[in-house]
């Protein structure tokens, strides 16, 4: 179990940034109780809460891996099966595409209805978000202590954004409307990869032979870094040693790749980690000219956080700042690392409070 039992989430009002909601609503609800979901192609977790006294208490917290069920009924089910006590409202925040009521993984094969599970499991409201959009939420209620600093910038009012190497890319804005931040999702990682440079373009040969369409998420993710590796392997015409092989064949690649890195025990590990990295900075930058993020850039996910030693700032920044004319700009923008793995679950636990209906 993987939980923050003893921790009780802080009333909106007293937290991070703040965030509007669709009911209309500043502060939590006097009482009810909550189910939040962060629902990803590798991992699924839930936390049941109870409202009081303004702030998000903390019932119980379980993380399965997403296919170790067939179904999200199933899922939810294993969870928490107690009839006594009744949700009043769920959000769960998934990673894919919401239309309207439902949603379908981009990255797992469920497809998410929300008024069948308001039926199946006797929950009162159930609200879909996308998971970067739960992140986006979950940022009102971080600490100084939940971020690792890339780039001070300069403190400005405007808008900001949220980009997740995981599973797969995601990417989510932050709408600043002079006195709160409304987030929106977006599919901003499936658009086209463009190379930038030589080798750049060799890899997007490389992808465009083993996908044809060549997104961002092809290389800045964990399947990413599993493309990068790969197409390295290739056209450096390296011989891969057999620790590698056969560490490759038992774990996840991509951590064993960045693990590989972190201990310094592959060079071609390295190189790969180091494009990773160089491709994150660029599409960190893309997303914040598209969104005029002066408010700044959140990189959450599971991967970065994880390879902290891995990340030269300077690199990044230079990478990051390299876009000509609009340099000026981006050198204003704080980058910050996301460090709380529980960030897209706290924000749809928010997002949950602030959709019961009395």
């Amino acid at each position: 179990m993987n939980n923050f039992q003893d921790t009780s989430l802080p009333d909106i009002s007293d937290a991070g940034l703040p965030m509007a909601y669709p009911s209309g609503q500043k502060k939590l609800p006097g009482s009810g109780i909550v189910l939040a979901a962060d629902v990803g192609g590798t991992k699924t977790e839930f936390a049941l809460f109870q409202v009081k006294g303004g702030k998000l208490i903390p019932i119980k917290n379980q993380r399965y891996a997403t296919t170790d069920h067939q179904s999200f009924v199933e899922a939810i089910r294993h969870f928490h099966d107690d009839k006594s006590s009744v949700i009043d409202c769920a959000c769960l925040g998934v990673a894919g595409t919401v239309d309207g009521d439902k949603v379908r993984g981009v990255n797992f094969a469920w497809e998410i209805d929300a008024q069948k599970l308001e039926s199946d499991l006797n929950i009162k409201t159930v609200l879909l978000i996308n998971d970067l959009q739960a992140n986006a939420y979950g940022l009102c209620a971080l600490e100084d202590s939940d971020f690792e600093i890339i780039a001070e910038g300069e403190k400005s009012a405007g808008n900001a954004v949220v980009i997740s190497p995981g599973t797969g890319l995601g990417e989510a804005g932050m709408y600043w409307d002079g006195l709160y931040y409304t987030p929106y999702a977006t599919e901003g990682g499936h658009c086209n990869f463009a190379p930038f440079d030589e080798l750049d373009a060799e890899l997007w040969k490389f992808l465009k032979n083993k996908f044809d369409h060549v997104s961002w998420e092809r290389v800045v993710s964990g399947q990413g870094i599993q493309n990068i590796y790969e197409f390295l392997l290739h056209y450096r015409e390296y011989t891969e040693p057999e620790w590698l092989t056969e560490n490759l064949k038992k774990d996840n690649s991509a951590k064993t790749i960045s693990s590989a890195a972190i201990e310094e025990k592959e060079p071609l590990c390295i190189e790969t980690m180091q494009l990773f990295l160089k491709y994150l900075a660029i599409e960190s930058s893309q997303l914040a000219l598209k969104a005029k993020a002066t408010g700044g850039i959140y990189i959450g996910g599971g991967i970065t956080p994880k390879i902290l030693s891995l990340i030269d700032k300077k690199e990044f920044y230079r990478n990051f700042i390299n876009v000509g004319r609009m340099e000026h700009l981006l050198k204003a923008i704080p980058i910050k690392v996301v460090l709380n793995d529980k960030t897209a679950l706290m924000g749809a636990a928010y997002y949950a409070a602030m959709g019961i209906i009395r």
